[in-house]
């Protein structure tokens, strides 16, 4: 009963927590108008998504947002320190990542992590869906970076959307 009147609350919710952002205002005519628009788009929208992905442990979440907020702060210093500095020597480079995770929404939260993460972009995901192609801007270590793909950012996804 709830799903066909609200059949993504978490996009819902954040649709409105946008709108007001976006508004700069809590006024409660933009309240309104954001929950209308919260309530509709995904209504109007079902069905373009081919399935409502199934939620682990939203405990993992929290960690994973910390996690990923340090990796583009010292990931964002590390390019700012090679592209200003005066010898450029860059390795650049390809890696491609075996994937364990299978649900569709967090392969692509994987990929936009990422490309997230300044001085790596999210650049194909296979066929079958069971690796992704990732360019690196400085490549020392290609079996280090497939490792920290897993460990930081895989592992909690798995967590957090069981597949």
């Amino acid at each position: 009963m709830l799903r066909s009147v609200l059949p993504h609350p978490t996009l819902s919710a954040f649709l409105l927590l946008m709108w007001l952002l976006l508004n700069n205002t809590v006024a409660s005519g933009h309240v309104v108008l954001g929950a209308v628009l919260a309530l509709c788009i995904p209504l109007l929208t079902r069905r373009f998504w081919p399935e409502t992905g199934r939620s682990g442990s939203w405990k993992a979440i929290p960690g994973y947002l910390g996690t990923l907020f340090l990796d583009i702060v010292v990931s964002n210093l590390s390019v700012a320190r090679t592209t200003l500095s005066r010898n450029l020597d860059v390795r650049p480079g390809y890696v491609r990542v075996p994937l364990e995770l299978r649900d569709g929404f967090a392969i692509t939260i994987l990929a936009c992590t990422v490309s997230l993460t300044p001085g790596t972009v999210s650049v194909d995901l296979s066929g079958d869906q069971h690796s992704l192609l990732v360019h690196c801007l400085d490549l020392d270590d290609p079996d280090a970076l497939v490792a920290t793909i897993k460990q930081r950012y895989e592992r909690p996804l798995r967590e957090i959307f069981p597949c």
